[in-house]
């Protein structure tokens, strides 16, 4: 039997997976990305210092991330040193994206997976208000709250304005929460829709708005003066902190809480989603420039087989690590697709040689993915929270460390249990904790530290002139995007792009097999998963979900007429 789900939903951009399902559980899964991205032969033969505005666009969530990967790349290239306060400044920008997007895809985009909404219906507002204050001291927890909200669920849901109580699987036996519990998560929701209104505004304060801020090669677009008006003054930086003091609020008292709460009923999703076992992060954060990977706050490394015995090093750089094959992937290369191109030389060339759509079923055994498969010395590795989390685990890091031991104490589980799908989301939300509570307070105090001491420079000007310029160059930019390993290569020759290539975190978990046969980390993740009825397959979204993909960083997608076509197919 195969299961199709075209388009994967509650993700940026489409995704269809087809699995093969056996006595119950899925014996192979295969990953399809569905139309072609193109970003990379758009920006050739313009000026680097102009491309970050270009693959901003990638995505309409992941724009920081895209545009300071390629402004590190043209700042590589053209060896642009960036002043201290303007790295720290960027560093808050990126820290307040990781909190912003980990709390919306788990209440936005994951929750809904696990919490079954019109059992929410049902609740006690009395228990939902015990157990609300049995997991933290959040103010919005009162018995009066809860009943004021299901009387205005139940509104909702009288005339028809069904919003999310629409289009789920909702009687499906995997959901196991209580009624309470569910009604608490649903709140939950719901404030998280207005909470991310404020913490959205510390990108518009740094970066004129948001999405899609302002960004400079060689530093921020914002000068600082703390008694000057329109630049970063004392006032905006009150408002940042305020802003920050809401975001840690809300990661300490409502997601982790509401996170292990929700994970202690589902421990048996500890068993599933493992995927390829190997793990890659280029690391984040630096205190100084971009490669003084000693300065990273999350470590740079990659983990084989599960062993976090050993921690291997990452070269971004190097043409025998990082490779991206064409074997399933609807793409041709020049030289033949049996070798894998590392991107200072990767090839953007569509060869679609798939099925017109509409249609049944993919031909797995040839091309069938607009992604390529990204391998790190050969190997598929999955990036993301769940990857910066082991390495980071694995190479003692304090914060990680006590937070991941924290939770798995709550839970009773063992360290292998976040190999998995369960650990997979608890890893989103740690990683979260991390920053709310070990590292932005810490960054905030750093920036203002830097400015009392005058060091207010937030642009380097040297190297912006093109006659300076060497008549080739390459550099590459790293990132730790929210999702995961984030890279953009760049050549320049005569002061214009010659070659650009991005690898984005979803290419590397969502890309399918190679010329070896090896499964993606989607597909792999997949397999042994247990599927309770083929015709509502939540267990496939629970472990897509758990990844949070985004294929709009990976591939811009419309059918023929531009529509969105939402099927389950079994057969």
């Amino acid at each position: 039997m195969r299961v199709v789900v075209d388009p994967i939903t509650r993700i940026e951009g489409h995704l269809r997976i087809e699995a093969e399902v056996a006595n119950g559980r899925i014996t192979k899964a295969y990953s399809s990305c569905t139309m072609w991205r193109g970003i990379e032969r758009i920006v050739q033969g313009r000026d680097p210092r102009d491309v970050w505005a270009f693959t901003q666009r990638i995505c309409g969530v992941c724009t920081t991330v895209h545009a300071f990967a390629s402004i590190r790349a043209v700042e590589d290239a053209l060896s642009i040193e960036v002043p201290r306060l303007a790295q720290a400044l960027r560093n808050l920008i990126i820290a307040v994206q990781y909190i912003h997007d980990h709390v919306m895809h788990f209440y936005h985009l994951h929750a809904l997976d696990w919490v079954n909404v019109p059992n929410a219906l049902k609740a006690d507002p009395n228990e939902a208000s015990r157990i609300a204050r049995s997991l933290s001291d959040w103010p919005n927890s009162s018995p009066g709250y809860f009943r004021e909200l299901l009387e205005k669920l139940k509104s909702f849901v009288q005339k028809g304005r069904l919003g999310i109580f629409a289009n789920g699987y909702w009687d499906h036996p995997a959901y196991r929460l209580p009624p309470e519990v569910d009604l608490i998560a649903v709140a939950h929701y719901l404030e998280a829709l207005q909470w991310q209104r404020h913490i959205a505004r510390i990108h518009a304060l740094l970066g004129g708005k948001n999405p899609h801020p302002n960004f400079l090669v060689g530093g921020i677009p914002i000068s600082v003066n703390l008694d000057g008006p329109a630049v970063l003054n004392a006032q905006v930086l009150a408002e940042i902190k305020a802003h920050i003091d809401q975001a840690v609020d809300f990661v300490r008292k409502v997601y982790v809480p509401d996170l292990l709460a929700i994970a202690s009923f589902y421990k048996d999703w500890a068993g599933y989603g493992a995927g390829v076992g190997n793990f890659l992060v280029y690391g984040e954060f630096p205190e100084g420039q971009l490669y003084d990977l000693d300065t990273l706050f999350i470590p740079r490394g990659a983990i084989l087989n599960w062993d976090l015995g050993r921690i291997y090093d990452v070269d971004t750089k190097d043409p025998e690590q990082i490779r991206e094959t064409v074997a399933h992937s609807w793409y041709r290369y020049s030289r033949g697709e049996d070798e894998g191109l590392h991107p200072y030389e990767g090839e953007t060339e569509p060869n679609y040689t798939g099925p017109e759509p509409p249609y049944d079923y993919l031909n797995v055994s040839e091309k069938y993915s607009w992604l390529k498969s990204p391998r790190w010395r050969g190997h598929p590795m999955e990036v993301g929270p769940l990857a910066r989390t082991l390495v980071a685990y694995a190479k003692g890091h304090r914060a990680f460390k006590s937070k991941v031991d924290y939770a798995l104490s709550k839970l009773n589980v063992p360290l292998k249990a976040m190999f998995s799908t369960l650990g997979r989301t608890a890893a989103r939300g740690i990683e979260s904790w991390v920053i709310a509570e070990d590292y932005l307070p810490d960054l905030y105090s750093r920036i203002i530290s830097l400015i009392n001491a005058g060091d207010t420079s937030t642009f380097n000007r040297e190297g912006w002139d093109p006659k300076s310029w060497p008549k080739e160059a390459k550099g590459m930019g790293f990132m730790e995007a929210p999702r995961g390993a984030l890279g953009h290569w760049v050549r320049i020759e005569d002061g214009k792009v010659a070659n650009y290539q991005v690898i984005a975190p979803t290419t590397w978990n969502a890309g399918p097999r190679d010329a070896k046969g090896q499964p993606g980390p989607y597909e792999a993740a997949l397999e042994g998963t247990p599927i309770y009825d083929p015709k509502k397959p939540l267990e496939i979204l629970r472990t897509i979900h758990s990844f949070d993909p985004c294929l709009a960083c990976a591939a811009h997608i419309y059918d023929p007429e531009g529509n969105e076509i939402i099927e389950v197919k079994v057969q």
